[in-house]
């Protein structure tokens, strides 16, 4: 089992940053991708971006130009800093690793509990 746990969120006014972390612990062998998502009130969870385990960074439309992910191997941390924050911003942010393992790249998906992230005035 692999235990995610994320800190950071809080309230933030538009045009503000604020940085999320999520460390990792337990099982953590074979972690290969990890993940960022937000789930927005009344909306679906949808990823914001992903750091591969060659330290690739990958963001959506939305976050690009914004947000930075950010890989601590050793501390077994995955950031997220955030940068011009904007009111559709808001919503509960959601950590989550990928492990992948065997010749036939078996893939199991681990959740943190989410942090509340508000952006408003």
């Amino acid at each position: 089992q692999v235990q995610l746990v994320e800190s950071g969120g809080g309230l933030v006014q538009p045009g503000g940053s604020l940085t999320l972390s999520c460390v990792a612990s337990g099982s953590i062998s074979s972690i290969r991708d990890m993940f960022w998502y937000r789930q927005a009130p009344g909306k679906e969870r949808d990823l914001v971006a992903f750091i591969e385990s060659n330290g690739r960074e990958n963001y959506t439309e939305s976050a690009k130009d914004r947000f930075t992910i950010t890989r601590d191997p050793p501390k077994n941390t995955v950031f997220l800093h955030m940068e011009r924050l904007q009111p559709g911003d808001t919503g509960v942010y959601y950590c989550m690793a990928r492990k992948v393992w065997g010749w036939t790249e078996t893939r199991k998906d681990y959740w943190g509990q989410g942090i509340q992230v508000a952006v408003s005035s």
